[in-house]
């Protein structure tokens, strides 16, 4: 949609989503908050878990309202969605802090409409606790309108622009099918990081004596090249920290340890035959 794209380009949010992007980054400093609103220990990113909560309430509420006798029921139910909205707020805005920038002018409109959607919510739960049913059923129904304009961005970061999906892992598919000889384990020096191309596609190995791990080399966050990352930690507990945005992989099994990756790196089958390492797809 050319509105889309104009916004993806607009350059002039640049100097607001930064500033924005500095606050966020030193209101939430501690790894581990940073690690549980981003999803690292879910597998997958947290925010679009947490809208559900206060999507599901807004909409259950504007179906009551439509009934007689629910005003009690839609009151809570817009209580419960106001309050939800509060860490689905949280998790996406560092979410939003580590994207690329035509993500973020994206993610920019797409938060000031959500913003916008609760404002009306709370402003319609306060009519609501007043007695003015009316006045809070018609914010609630503007608050569901301009939600949807939210959403639809949202749909737009998740699916058109690829936040938050594994970006590492459409490189799986454009491996060979069959076993395919890669290099000598002799080449492949132990307990340090090496990248060799098979195909086109760039694979991190990891040796320890004669056995190999195998993942892909782009990062899964937003695929930095791991193979320029620093390897922490010893033995088959190593992992390697992405250069780009700190993303931290275990190198034996490609598990997430530290985001803002929420997703783990794809693992490739692996082999030693006659000395030579061999790959194929999962």
């Amino acid at each position: 949609m050319p509105i889309l794209n104009r916004l993806e380009e607009a350059r002039s949010l640049d100097s607001v989503s930064d500033r924005i992007q500095s606050a966020v980054t030193a209101a939430v400093r501690p790894q581990r908050l940073r690690d549980l609103l981003h999803g690292t220990w879910l597998g997958h990113p947290l925010h679009p878990v947490l809208v559900q909560v206060p999507v599901g309430a807004f909409v259950c509420s504007a179906i009551l309202d439509l009934l007689p006798g629910s005003k009690k029921a839609a009151t809570t139910l817009v209580t419960v969605g106001v309050a939800g909205a509060v860490p689905a707020v949280a998790a996406g805005w560092v979410d939003w802090s580590q994207l690329t920038r035509d993500r973020r002018r994206v993610g920019l409109v797409h938060a000031g409409a959500n913003a916008v959607a609760v404002g009306l919510y709370t402003a319609s739960l306060l009519a609501r606790l007043g007695g003015r049913h009316a006045r809070g059923r018609a914010l609630g129904y503007a608050g569901l309108t301009v939600a949807g304009l939210g959403a639809y961005l949202g749909g737009h970061l998740a699916y058109a622009q690829g936040a938050g999906m594994n970006q590492a892992s459409p490189d799986t598919g454009r491996l060979p099918e069959e076993w395919t000889e890669v290099c000598s384990l002799a080449s492949v020096p132990e307990r340090r990081t090496v990248v060799r191309l098979v195909g086109d596609v760039p694979v991190l190995l990891y040796r320890i004596a004669d056995q190999v791990s195998a993942l892909v080399e782009r990062c899964s966050h937003e695929t930095g090249p791991l193979g320029e990352g620093d390897v922490v930690g010893e033995g088959w507990d190593a992992c390697v920290v992405c250069p780009w945005h700190g993303s931290t992989f275990r190198l034996s099994d490609g598990a997430v340890v530290h985001g803002p990756a929420a997703n783990n790196q794809p693992v490739i089958p692996v082999r030693v035959r006659e000395g030579r390492i061999e790959l194929r797809q999962p």
